[in-house]
């Protein structure tokens, strides 16, 4: 997110006392980077678990020159997270022409070559697991990726 747009909306939320903590947490955590609301919302449970600012919208080398993108770097636990909503497998195969079939196909074959190059745990999330933070705290736990701090949320 551009930075004068933070600092126009930093100034609208300075105007008022009623929501003005709040407003001025998630200013700070806008990111254009987020493609999706559920990416965003994810950003935001991550955080509350205690884990460290994920890096986002990360290129992986793929091949034959490829680049594959994950949404989430949770880089000081090692893995990968995916928010996937359902527009993956049901808009987009429908306006590229293929089938769900093959969407999902090439997730699957997507998701073996970043983790068979990187060596790091990958959890993909949905909607259902944002309820709460704890919520995807244990979806997580799963997969075995939880952040390193005492005291977390699950």
């Amino acid at each position: 997110m551009r930075h004068e747009l933070k600092d126009d909306m930093r100034r609208i939320a300075a105007t008022t006392t009623r929501g003005r903590v709040r407003a001025e947490r998630v200013i700070g955590l806008a990111d254009g980077r987020a493609q999706l609301p559920g990416e965003s919302i994810s950003r935001l449970r991550l955080l509350e678990l205690g884990f460290a600012a994920p890096s986002l919208q990360v290129p992986i080398p793929g091949p034959h020159g490829r680049t594959f993108w994950v949404d989430f770097g949770l880089d000081d636990v090692g893995a990968w997270g995916e928010f996937d909503g359902r527009v993956k497998y049901r808009e987009l195969p429908e306006a590229s022409g293929r089938n769900a079939f093959e969407v999902l196909e090439q997730e699957k074959r997507r998701e073996d070559w970043i983790r068979g190059t990187t060596q790091r745990r990958f959890a993909r999330w949905g909607w259902g697991d944002l309820k709460d933070a704890a919520t995807l705290g244990r979806r997580l736990a799963a997969f075995g990726i939880e952040p390193h701090t005492a005291g977390n949320s699950t």
